[in-house]
């Protein structure tokens, strides 16, 4: 690979794309991430990733490395110069760089990088097959609304449920699924209605999750957002994930019991469907003007 990346200002080839030890981001994961998927040369759900990162770095209190407009244009530019007509642009800000220290200054300069991953988005086998997962005791920090990179729990439970076959895994919190590694989690009920967890600091505010349910709603069907638990789940109809990566994937198979018949939901593939349509209408094109 010979990438460009962004960083702290600077168009840099990705070996010299170098970032300081005494990062806190390294240090302490004192640091916030987004990705936002390539469809033909298009932006997808552009504004609510924009949303939700203004919103993470409220929340921990790290500025914002560059304005709105600014950023938007950053996002085209890097698509262009690395060719990424498919695929994802992930950015990552963190606090910044000082001597470690568990306490920080309350003014810092953040660490602010940018870098694509060619992807055949549109290309997904796990659409055609679905993903098998297992449930597994929640143990990540319990502001998971913040996408932050504290993702070492979620990591070593998806590698370990891989090496026994799965796909993915369900957080299960006091009786009830969170979401799963990177991915919020929905279920079909045998009469059709569409549950999906509550937003809560529980679970990330899936921007793709928003935009499912908004599609789901103008295609007249039932929708909850509630709690549910993994019994309850397994005698679904159908189950999906959606994110950002994988946008809507059917699951059909959980701690080895099938769901509904084993086979991609009917529902599920609409939804996945009516999504790409939506944003390679809707989406904002690379080479377009700001």
């Amino acid at each position: 690979m010979n990438r460009t990346v962004y960083l702290n200002g600077a168009w840099v080839a990705e070996g010299d794309a170098k970032v300081s030890v005494f990062d806190r981001g390294f240090l302490f994961a004192d640091a916030i991430y987004e990705v936002t998927a390539i469809i033909q040369g298009k932006l997808v759900d552009y504004p609510g990733h924009l949303a939700r990162l203004k919103r993470s770095v409220d929340a921990l209190g790290i500025a914002m490395p560059v304005a709105e407009a600014e950023l938007l244009e950053l996002h085209k530019e890097i698509a262009r110069r690395n060719g990424v007509e498919d695929g994802l642009i992930y950015l990552q800000v963190s606090r910044g760089v000082q001597d470690r220290d568990f306490v920080f200054p309350e003014t810092m300069q953040p660490t602010f990088v940018m870098f694509t991953q060619t992807k055949k988005v549109l290309d997904n086998p796990k659409w055609k097959t679905g993903l098998s997962v297992k449930t597994v005791p929640e143990g990540r920090w319990s502001d998971r609304q913040i996408k932050t990179v504290q993702l070492l729990y979620s990591s070593l439970r998806k590698t370990q449920a891989n090496r026994e076959g799965y796909d993915d895994v369900l957080f299960v919190e006091n009786g009830y699924i969170t979401e799963a590694s990177s991915a919020n989690f929905h279920i079909v009920t045998q009469d059709g209605t569409l549950v999906t967890r509550d937003l809560s600091n529980a679970l990330l505010h899936g921007i793709t999750r928003g935009s499912i349910l908004h599609l789901a709603r103008q295609a007249d069907l039932a929708v909850e957002e509630r709690a549910f638990t993994p019994e309850e789940a397994k005698s679904a109809s159908e189950a999906f994930v959606t994110s950002a990566t994988s946008f809507v994937t059917p699951v059909v198979k959980m701690d080895g019991d099938t769901i509904g018949n084993g086979e991609i939901g009917p529902i599920s593939r609409r939804l996945l469907d009516i999504y790409i349509r939506e944003q390679i209408a809707a989406g904002i094109a690379v080479d377009s003007p700001s």
